[in-house]
């Protein structure tokens, strides 16, 4: 078993890879010792952290920390640490496993290329901050990982620099991702500030997520009605609204996609998007606390504020579930009107993390970690299936201009097919199936409104629907273009990850109900026997209904893209286009959003950073010069005045004296005859004088 001390060990392998990669020459053998030094860091961390899920297995009510002294200042210290608990631990085993087979499928997408040992080391440096995510125990620690895997983002979407599509991604990732991290920055501020901690957990309970700091906390209350765990918790919320793409901070997960598509699946599978629901999970018991009835009660008694006819219906988790029913919605609605392979998948991964913050919020934060792990599996498949694809055509993504792949591609066919029923929801054999079951049974039960699982129903269905167009347009019908007629299987080295994934993705589709009330019982650290949540057998009728909304999207998805047309030229418009050209466009557009903030947003910094130029210039420049030219008008006077005042022209025959000296130095030739015709001269002179003044 690997204890909290030594966890760290598996975020620090990646990063000696990273640290390896650094020092390899472009070209030559540098590949080869990149992608095995990468690979061969993820499969360690996999053992060691199949090690850390037994520890924390053992006893999963416990939170096994290593705390450390990282800085004193005055009479405060400041600790770091790492934690093991049933989280943290199935967090590590997918991201190395996962990680581990995008690694393996690297070397086959980038084995063209000249860059590859650069591209590496930036996959193992992405790996080891998502890592070192994981097992912090401090969320200050956790900050400063999440920022890393923000640059790590920004490396590997803007890998391909020469293209300004991907510089411009890479930017945008970026830029976007650190207005959310601004508010989670705030957020950690306040936390200290309160609480005096930023460890999660502490051996003798002093951590800001046990009950003593969670209370103290709460009795601030602002003028909104908020208690301060609530403004807190939603200010987290906010880096992961940027983080995990939710709206209205999702523009940048879609044009991510001008990255290789191994960083794709990386990012929408099992790393960086991840990390935010991985956040709000961590941080979840700072999140519920104000709806505990008990907590409302001592506060209104003690502190007079607030009362039960003025206390705001919204908590934070209501907060939670809106937005991640929005996004799941929002996702799903676009990713019908992309032609783009990728894209499809990028609008996809947009919705189902709607889906997972939809979970945490109405209290089912174990459903969503569930719904993340059966995630990043058909996910990471479906991202690497669309990149086999991808290679084998020349690098062709539009949808319109592939088709006939089946047969050609019989390896990535079966297995996308794999991906597409679990993403779909297909029952019962694939994972997807039952823990979106979970997340629709926990959001049917919440008390609070139930227009989230309504939301969650429709996304069921257009889910269903947008993943049987793909398929059909990508690997069925007849061949639409050269790149697809000439397209051929890929090497070992690409299809061995995606059989893996595919046997991953239907495994935990046989483990089925047997798991989940397990995985459950894990992450709470409670017994089975005691748990409270919503089994899917419970309420057969929403199971059925949920059944026969997958059956209807991927039926009017066979029959509009397979029994009815067979496109068989690239010029042909889609039936939806037909059918609802000006819907169609708006949705090809994404609603017009980055196109909304251009215009709204964009032109506002534009006019700030131009009123901040001008005044720079014209203002700020021009005090500047008229305090420099008063400056050298005040020298000039005050030159003058010490020397012929203060000096009394001491400085002048100073000078007249050194030009003198100098002149006369200039008869010290060092030449001897010269001084012997001198001295010969001035003899002759004297004789001379001393003749004529005899003579008179």
């Amino acid at each position: 078993m690997l204890s909290a001390k030594y966890i760290w060990l598996i975020p620090l392998l990646p990063l000696i890879s990273a640290a390896i990669g650094t020092f390899l020459p472009r070209g030559g053998s540098s590949r080869k010792i990149a992608s095995a030094s990468a690979i061969l860091s993820m499969a360690a961390g996999f053992v060691l952290s199949c090690l850390a899920l037994r520890g924390a297995l053992a006893n999963p009510a416990a939170h096994d920390t290593w705390n450390f002294r990282w800085l004193d200042f005055g009479a405060t210290t400041l600790e770091l640490g790492f934690i093991n608990d049933p989280l943290t631990a199935f967090m590590l085993v997918m991201v190395t496993f996962v990680g581990s087979l995008i690694f393996i499928f690297s070397t086959g997408y980038m084995r063209e290329d000249a860059n590859a040992a650069k591209f590496f080391c930036y996959l193992s440096f992405f790996a080891a901050a998502m890592l070192g995510l994981v097992v912090s125990n401090s969320l200050l620690l956790l900050f400063v990982c999440w920022e890393l895997v923000g640059l790590a983002s920004y490396l590997l979407i803007g890998f391909c620099f020469t293209k300004p599509a991907a510089a411009a991604a890479a930017k945008k990732a970026f830029i976007t991702t650190r207005i959310g991290d601004l508010g989670l920055l705030i957020g950690i501020c306040w936390l200290y500030n309160s609480s005096g901690t930023l460890l999660f957990y502490t051996e003798d309970g002093g951590g800001f997520l046990d009950a003593t700091n969670l209370i103290t906390l709460a009795y601030t209350v602002l003028p909104c009605g908020l208690i301060a765990t609530s403004a807190v918790g939603l200010l987290i919320f906010c880096g992961a609204v940027g983080k995990s793409g939710q709206f209205p901070l999702h523009v940048w997960l879609p044009d991510a996609m001008e990255g290789p598509t191994p960083v794709s699946a990386l990012i929408h599978a099992a790393t960086m998007v991840a990390a935010g629901v991985f956040l709000m999970a961590r941080v979840y018991p700072l999140l519920a606390y104000d709806q505990a009835t008990h907590i409302f009660t001592a506060i209104q008694t003690e502190s007079g504020l607030i009362n039960n006819e003025v206390w705001p219906n919204i908590h934070a988790l209501t907060v939670v579930a809106i937005i991640g029913a929005i996004t799941a919605l929002f996702g799903a609605v676009v990713a019908v009107a992309q032609n783009d392979i990728k894209r499809i998948l990028a609008f996809s991964t947009v919705s189902q993390l709607g889906y997972m913050m939809l979970a945490i919020g109405v209290g089912a934060w174990p459903v969503a970690i569930f719904h993340l792990l059966t995630h990043a599996f058909f996910k990471a498949l479906l991202f690497l299936g669309a990149g086999s694809v991808i290679h084998a055509a020349h690098h062709e993504q539009d949808i319109r201009y592939l088709g006939g792949l089946a047969p050609r591609m019989k390896i990535t066919f079966a297995t996308f097919a794999i991906g597409m029923m679990a993403l779909a929801g297909v029952p019962f054999l694939f994972s997807g199936f039952w823990s979106k079951e979970g997340i629709l049974h926990a959001a049917h039960g919440w008390t609070v409104s139930q227009l989230p699982f309504y939301v969650a129903l429709v996304a069921v269905v257009l889910t269903a629907f947008y993943m049987t167009r793909l398929v059909c347009e990508v690997f069925l019908g007849k061949a639409r273009s050269h790149a697809s007629e000439h397209a051929h299987e890929n090497s070992p080295a690409m299809t061995l990850p995606l059989v893996l994934l595919a046997v991953c993705a239907i495994g935990l589709g046989f483990l089925g109900t047997p798991a989940w009330p397990w995985l459950q019982s894990m992450l709470e650290g409670i017994p089975a026997d005691k748990i409270h949540g919503h089994s899917i057998f419970s309420e057969p009728g929403l199971m059925i209904t949920s059944i026969v909304l997958v059956a209807l999207g991927i039926g009017v998805g066979c029959a509009l893209y397979y029994f009815l047309r067979k496109r068989n030229t690239t010029g042909e418009l889609d039936p939806l286009e037909k059918a609802a050209p000006a819907l169609w466009t708006a949705l090809a557009n994404r609603l017009y959003f980055d196109e909304l903030y251009a215009a709204t947003f964009g032109r506002l910094f534009d006019a700030i950073a131009w009123l901040s130029d001008a005044f720079d210039r014209h203002v700020w420049g021009g005090l500047i010069n008229l305090i420099g030219g008063l400056g050298l008008f005040a020298g000039g006077v005050n030159r003058e005045f010490d020397e012929n005042t203060l000096n009394g022209g001491f400085d002048t025959v100073s000078e007249d004296l050194r030009k003198t000296g100098k002149a006369y130095s200039r008869a010290q030739t060092g030449d001897a005859h010269g001084y012997l015709r001198t001295m010969a001269l001035g003899f002759a002179g004297l004789i001379a004088i001393v003749i004529l003044i005899a003579s008179t």
